[in-house]
C-alpha cells in the first residue's frame, strides 16, 4: 500500500457524503487506501460512511471514539494505516480531481507536504473582500505571526511520509485546535522540511454563521496563547503586547457601526471571536495575547 488518507470526522454526516463522493472518483496508478476514523458522532455519519464501502477504494472505518478530539482520531487511523504515506482531509471539505495522484507524487519526493486551498466552491456565502479569501494556503504556506515564525499548513491537506510522522510521535492530543501547527513547528524542529504541493487542491468549506464562526475563532485565539507559550524564548518580555491587545479592542468598537451588511458582520464577528479568545488564551495560560494575524 503505498498511500493512506485519513478523514477525522465527528458529527459529518452532512458533509461526509460530499468528500467520500471526491475521492470515489480518484484515480492513481499506485495502491491507495480510505481510513475514517469517528470520533464519537452522534449523527448518521457512519451510516453515510458505510454506505460508500466498495465504491472508495480499501474503505474502512474505525472506531475512534475512546478520546475526543481530531488529533486523537488521526494518530489511531495513523497507527492502523497500511500505507508508506499519509493524506489527510476533513469529513466537511471536497478534495478535487487528482488530488490523491498530486499527493503521491509530491510524497515521492518530500517527507511533509501542504495542499493548495480554495474556498469560493463551498462558500457560495462568502463576499471576495472576505478576510478568509485573502488565506495564505491559497497561494504558499502560512507562517507563525510570532515566535517562533515557522511555516505551517492546515491538517486539511496535510501529507506526510508514515516514518516522519511516527518520528515525531503524530499529533499532540492536547490540543484540540491549531494541533496542525504545532505539528509542523515540531517537524521543522526535527530537521524536516514542509513543502507546498500547489498541484494537490482543496476545496474548504468555511463555518457559515456568525455564531459558529465565533466558536471557531475563540478556540484558535485560545490555543494559539498555548501554542506561542509552548515555543516563544524563554525569558522573553514583551508587554507591549497588552497595548495593542488592547486597541484591538477599540477597533472593535470603533467598527461597530459598520458592521449593517452581512459580510462585514460576519468578518466582525470573527474578529470578536479571536479577541475574546486570545484573552481567555492569555490569561490561562499566563502569556502576553498575541497579535490578529
Amino acid at each position: 500500500m503505498k498511500l493512506s488518507v485519513i478523514i477525522p470526522c465527528f458529527n459529518a454526516a452532512d458533509t461526509i457524503a460530499c468528500q467520500l463522493d471526491a475521492l470515489a472518483k480518484q484515480r492513481w496508478a499506485e495502491p491507495w487506501e480510505v481510513i475514517l476514523a469517528d470520533n464519537g458522532s452522534k449523527d448518521k455519519s457512519v451510516a453515510v460512511a458505510n454506505s460508500f464501502v466498495g465504491k472508495v477504494p480499501s474503505l474502512r472505518i474505525l472506531d475512534a471514539s475512546a478520546r475526543k478530539g481530531a488529533p486523537y482520531a488521526m494518530n489511531l487511523a495513523a497507527s492502523m494505516a497500511r500505507g508508506e504515506y499519509l493524506a489527510i482531509c476533513d469529513a466537511d471539505d471536497e478534495v478535487a480531481p487528482g488530488w490523491v495522484a498530486a499527493m503521491g507524487k509530491a510524497l515521492d519526493s518530500y517527507e511533509c507536504v501542504a495542499s493548495r486551498f480554495e474556498f469560493a466552491r463551498l462558500n457560495p456565502f462568502l463576499t471576495p473582500q472576505s478576510m478568509i479569501m485573502k488565506h495564505p494556503q491559497t497561494i504558499g504556506l502560512v507562517k507563525l505571526w510570532y515566535p517562533p515564525y515557522a511555516v505551517f499548513a492546515g491538517s486539511c491537506g496535510l501529507g506526510v511520509r508514515k516514518s516522519l510522522h511516527v518520528r515525531l510521535g503524530g499529533f499532540d492530543e492536547s490540543f484540540f485546535v491549531v494541533y496542525d501547527a504545532d505539528y509542523c513547528v515540531r517537524m521543522q524542529l526535527a530537521g524536516a522540511r514542509l513543502t507546498f504541493a500547489a498541484d494537490a487542491l482543496v476545496h474548504i468549506r468555511c463555518r457559515a454563521s456568525a455564531e459558529a464562526s465565533f466558536s471557531q475563532l475563540c478556540s484558535w485565539g485560545e490555543y494559539n496563547a498555548l501554542l506561542y507559550k509552548r515555543y516563544r524564548p524563554v525569558g522573553l518580555k514583551e508587554m507591549h503586547r497588552w497595548k495593542s491587545h488592547a486597541r484591538g479592542w477599540v477597533d472593535l468598537v470603533r467598527s461597530l457601526p459598520s458592521c449593517h451588511k452581512a459580510g462585514a458582520r460576519l468578518e466582525w464577528v470573527k474578529r470578536l471571536g479571536w479577541q475574546v479568545g486570545i484573552l481567555k488564551g492569555s490569561l490561562k495560560h499566563m502569556v502576553p495575547p498575541v497579535p490578529m494575524p
